[in-house]
């Protein structure tokens, strides 16, 4: 039976070190109710079968949760996702400069946008492109820099070049996935870097992220969001992921 436990136990250290990306100690001591020498033992085993690396105070996945498609992701809570993108695009003013961010949340902003009148909007990615592309009242401006086939995002120094010589009153901001103690995550640090100054010239930022995203850590890369910001997500989520955010500072605006 203790054999049992622990090959169960083991197994669900590693889907849950692929979902969050990182195993703690402690974490794992609490979650399970065993001492922190029995985390240990079990980490060093599952080392040692190649499942999974050590680092200080925990371990983590070698297989780690995988950065999805930009086409996988439009098919994940599509209707929750056009009810965030929809209140988003209502919080925008007549002739305001807006920066729309990669991603299929706050690419769809862009379709109720684009009978905008006396707006421009600063686009960092294809879907914000390909939405406002033919839209006649709409100026759009392009960001530019290095294209991410999986997110269909610019980034790079090109793109940092850009953002330097402009700032918005609105920024929009996707996620791969969002908590309230690092902030943003994103599958490489060029992605957050990018994030982090779009921050620092807008006037006001939204993070439009899917309950499903909220206090997830898949990846490494992290954008800090500071207190005022504004986190826009669905009914899907739960007071334990909204309360950590409204702690620290963070708008938690539910659609």
């Amino acid at each position: 039976m203790a054999l049992r436990e622990s090959e169960a136990r083991r197994s669900e250290i590693v889907r849950m070190a692929k979902t969050s990306g990182l195993a703690s100690v402690d974490e794992l001591s609490s979650q399970f109710g065993v001492t922190a020498s029995t985390i240990r033992r079990d980490l060093s085993q599952l080392t040692a079968q190649g499942l999974m690396a050590r680092t200080y105070g925990g371990a983590i996945a070698l297989d780690p949760h995988p950065e999805s498609s930009l086409r996988q992701r439009s098919l994940e809570g599509f209707e929750a996702k056009r009810a965030i993108a929809e209140w988003a695009a209502e919080q925008i003013c007549p002739g305001e400069t807006v920066l729309l961010d990669a991603g299929t949340t706050v690419g769809t902003m862009g379709e109720f946008l684009r009978d905008a009148v006396n707006l421009t909007v600063i686009a960092a990615g294809l879907t914000a492109l390909e939405a406002l592309a033919d839209a006649d009242s709409v100026r759009v401006e392009c960001l530019g820099g290095t294209l991410r086939p999986l997110s269909q995002g610019f980034v790079g120094p090109l793109a940092e070049a850009s953002l330097q010589r402009v700032s918005f009153d609105r920024a929009f901001l996707g996620a791969d996935a969002v908590t309230a103690e690092f902030g943003i995550c994103e599958a490489e640090l060029q992605q957050t870097r990018l994030k982090e100054m779009m921050i620092e010239r807008a006037g006001k930022t939204y993070v439009l992220a899917h309950s499903a995203k909220l206090g997830q850590r898949p990846f490494h890369a992290w954008a800090p969001i500071p207190p005022g910001t504004t986190l826009v997500t669905d009914s899907g989520a739960t007071p334990a992921q909204v309360d950590p955010f409204e702690s620290a500072g963070i708008d938690v605006v539910i659609v």
